[in-house]
């Protein structure tokens, strides 16, 4: 079986679309004749073999409101002859070639996020192509039961498959010596108990909440990540007199990323906007077992993260409420155990990176081998929640 993904970009280019795509391509490459159509980062196309996988760049001029402009990318998408077209959204290009004209008898859409920009693309893209294409496919793919209920452009699908975006959980629970001696490195520069931030800093994180509720925390906070707004952060926090207890570390490395969760208590994620589609940072923090703070967006974030199980759930851009949180968790070391505790089995039931390529691959199989059984299969998946 031929399977073709219709990508914005593929990896090595980061980013937590490009990362779920490099995962489910990987991992079922060795089962069926996978190739990736995705935009190059220069005015030339490239086809490389990346492991099992057949990827082609196509060749890019530049950008429009961060929509690759690829020319070329329509006619090598037509030409990719397949028996599915599993296209990633949104992407505006991909998804008005295969709009005009897909070379399959079968089209799946993962539907990562709704379109929030370019502002033309709304009316145009979004409401004619999108909405088009969504009545066509076979199935919609979406990653929270949250996103298939709150997305106006996902109820267009005839049939919807939820399917959590997974990890490597055991990234996240190394025990070696090397990542136990930079825990204890970060343990000692930062007074505990610490709290954790990871992530852009970027408007819709919510940060400046996070400092005006900062002196409900006991300890430290530590924030990893770089972005625009790290000056006005500093400054706020020097405003604020919690300077002495917010740590800006920056950018944290992939090798270093896992002893910054285990070297903290818990884990906040305080974003105020539905550009915060589900927060894969947060299933990284309850691999390594650690409570999750995070905020009631109408998205899949506060189903990944859920109030009560694996950690607390409050109300977006309300510094009072996210103080209340902190200062409760700060000060219970047995509720940030249960918490925990809690956070670390919904991973392993959930969201681990094997669970997602089997589920993908089931439902691709079924749309393609047995539509008769798709209707069956999704409502066992449905029942997990």
């Amino acid at each position: 079986m031929k399977v073709v993904h219709a990508a914005k970009f593929y990896p090595p280019v980061h980013g937590g679309m490009e990362t779920v795509i490099g995962d489910l391509c990987d991992g079922t490459a060795g089962e069926w004749d996978v190739q990736v159509v995705a935009a190059n980062d220069s005015p030339r196309t490239v086809r490389e073999r990346r492991g099992e996988v057949d990827v082609i760049r196509s060749a890019a001029y530049g950008a429009a409101a961060s929509v690759p402009l690829c020319p070329a990318l329509p006619w090598h998408l037509w030409t990719a002859a397949a028996d599915c077209v599993v296209l990633h959204e949104p992407n505006p290009i991909a998804g008005t070639a295969l709009w005009l004209r897909t070379p399959a008898s079968r089209l799946v859409i993962w539907h990562h996020s709704d379109l929030l920009r370019p502002r033309w693309a709304l009316p145009t893209y979004s409401r004619i192509v999108q909405r088009m294409l969504y009545r066509r496919a076979d199935c919609v793919i979406v990653s929270s039961p949250a996103l298939a209920a709150e997305s106006a452009l996902v109820q267009w699908g005839q049939r919807i498959a939820v399917i959590p975006f997974g990890i490597d959980l055991e990234r996240y629970r190394r025990t070696d010596r090397e990542c136990q001696t930079r825990v204890d490195a970060i343990r000692a520069s930062a007074p505990g108990p610490r709290l954790l931030f990871v992530g852009r800093l970027v408007y819709y994180k919510g940060l400046h909440v996070l400092l005006d509720a900062a002196r409900e925390w006991p300890g430290t906070i530590m924030i990893a990540g770089d972005g625009p707004l790290e000056p006005a952060l500093r400054a706020q926090a020097s405003a604020l007199g919690v300077a002495d207890r917010v740590r800006f570390v920056g950018h944290v490395s992939h090798d270093d990323l896992p002893a910054y969760y285990q070297a903290c208590e818990v884990f906040v994620l305080p974003s105020i906007a539905k550009t915060e589609a589900f927060g894969v940072v947060q299933v990284e923090a309850m691999a390594a077992g650690r409570p999750v703070v995070s905020t009631r967006l109408p998205t899949g974030v506060p189903w990944v993260n859920q109030d009560g199980v694996s950690g607390l759930v409050v109300t977006p851009d309300d510094a009072a409420a996210l103080g209340a949180a902190l200062r409760r968790l700060g000060h219970d070391r047995e509720l940030r155990q249960r918490l925990g505790d809690g956070a670390r089995r919904r991973a392993d039931a959930l969201f681990s990176r094997d669970r997602m390529v089997r589920v993908f691959r089931d439902v691709v199989e079924a749309v393609v081998r047995s539509p008769e059984r798709l209707d069956e299969q999704l409502a066992q998946l449905a029942a997990v929640r």
